[in-house]
């Protein structure tokens, strides 16, 4: 099969490799179906909402390749990955897709631990005397 569009989404300390090509409307996570894979309703409704806005989805079968972080960074890699790579297939989506927030990649990371301290924000107790 022909790949009509590829991308990459991150979140956290996710990474997932986006292919989207002609097909029946299936979306496989790692080789599974997208609610096998993520298993929880919402951490599956997050990862496919890109798909609202796309005028056919049942026409595309979408395969996702994720590695690293946990279950919802993983979503939110295959969320933003789908995004992407829907933007490519149609330009004129990627304003919707934009004003729906599907493009953002969202910033938040974990804090590194510090030197010296036991944690990234924890501190040794204060001891006045």
């Amino acid at each position: 099969m022909k790949v009509l569009s590829q991308a990459t989404g991150r979140r956290k300390e996710a990474v997932a490799r986006v292919l989207v090509r002609k097909g029946e409307g299936r979306v496989l996570v790692n080789g599974k179906s997208l609610k096998d894979y993520f298993q929880r309703e919402a951490i599956v409704v997050h990862a496919q909402e890109p798909l609202k806005v796309y005028p056919s989805p049942e026409k595309v079968d979408i395969i996702c390749d994720v590695r690293g972080g946990g279950k919802s960074g993983q979503a939110g890699a295959v969320r933003l990955g789908i995004a992407r790579a829907l933007a490519l297939i149609d330009p004129s989506l990627h304003k919707p897709l934009r004003d729906a927030g599907y493009l953002s990649r969202d910033p938040r990371m974990k804090e590194r631990k510090k030197y010296g301290q036991p944690g990234a924000r924890k501190r040794f107790q204060f001891s006045k005397r």
